[in-house]
């Protein structure tokens, strides 16, 4: 019945364990990657924060549906305007925008004016291409892959509710169950020693007890050897 017990017990360390070193895997790296986007946001609001020439940019809209879709999360990577092609799709500055939205359109035709590069975009679900062309400077990246649904999540976790649910309560939960943990070992470890030690001392007693014995013995075989002499 112990043994059970133990096996149990260690199955059901072994599963929370391994919980636990899957969310950090996976919380870790979003967390330090939006911690790093925010910084650089805030230190450079003129570009687009980057992580090593890449950038990740989350999809609002369903305009390049099926190939992109909203809600996803999406990677782009810097390249210099003369490589871009026709077909590429590429995130940009949108020229009729405020300045700082990003669209991510497919390019038809790639026209040079004045030495000076410029993007005749359409998104693919869109019946018609897009009213501006993109001129060289607003160009962002091209598209690289996508990964989808990520976009959302992504969101999910820069707001308050987000950060609370996703990484303040997965980490309080943690510490928590290493705390119990280690107090219920250190119980378990007590409670072994104490049966141990008394184990030991039940031992002591008995060979003690066995001592005093064969002492008890001896004494009355030598008296009797010793009457028997007199006789």
């Amino acid at each position: 019945m112990a043994k059970a017990a133990k096996q149990k017990a260690t199955a059901k360390h072994k599963v929370l364990s391994i919980i636990g070193l899957v969310l950090c895997v996976i919380l870790i790296p979003t967390l330090c990657i939006n911690i790093t986007l925010i910084v650089k946001s805030f230190t450079n609001q003129t570009e687009v924060p980057s992580i090593g020439g890449r950038l990740p940019l989350i999809v609002l809209t369903d305009s390049m549906y099926p190939e992109i879709q909203s809600g996803d999360l999406i990677i782009c990577h810097t390249i210099e305007a003369e490589d871009v092609a026709d077909g590429d799709i590429i995130a940009f500055f949108d020229p009729a925008g405020n300045g700082t939205s990003i669209v991510t359109h497919r390019v038809v035709d790639v026209v040079e004016e004045d030495g000076m590069l410029q993007f005749r975009t359409k998104g693919d679900a869109n019946n018609t291409e897009d009213k501006m062309l993109v001129p060289e400077e607003d160009l962002v990246g091209v598209y690289q892959k996508r990964i989808p649904g990520v976009g959302n999540v992504a969101m999910f976790m820069q707001s308050t509710t987000g950060l609370i649910v996703c990484v303040v309560l997965p980490i309080v939960a943690l510490v928590a169950y290493d705390v119990v943990r280690r107090r219920s070992y250190d119980k378990k470890k007590q409670t072994d020693t104490d049966a141990l030690l008394a184990e030991l001392e039940a031992l002591r007693a008995e060979k003690a007890a066995k001592a005093e014995k064969i002492e008890k013995t001896e004494k009355e075989e030598a008296i009797s050897t010793d009457a028997s002499r007199d006789v």
